[in-house]
């Protein structure tokens, strides 16, 4: 237990902290998750807009240290490659 004033005030800041990177980081699983339900149905139109939401939303997500850039940058990638595979799938 914090016993001086400054170690007070950084339980309650960091707990401030928690709450907001614990809303950012749900909120980007989210964009991901409608992108890969898109990916799921085979709908690649949908796919691409959920992909085109998806894609800064992850971005935002690096800049402020929830996820580090470069797995930021890999899931965008891996996201846009099976997009992109839908549509190889559908003119197949």
């Amino acid at each position: 237990m914090a016993n001086t004033v400054s170690a007070k005030k950084m339980t309650r800041k960091i707990a401030k902290r928690t709450a907001i990177n614990r809303s950012r980081r749900s909120r980007m699983r989210t964009f991901v998750r409608k992108v890969e339900e898109a990916i799921a149905a085979g709908d690649q139109t949908n796919a691409l807009g959920a992909l085109r939401d998806a894609e800064p939303e992850i971005m935002r997500a690096a800049q402020h240290g929830i996820v580090h850039k470069n797995n930021a940058s890999r899931k965008v990638s891996r996201l846009a490659a099976r997009v992109k595979a839908l549509g190889v799938a559908a003119a197949a």
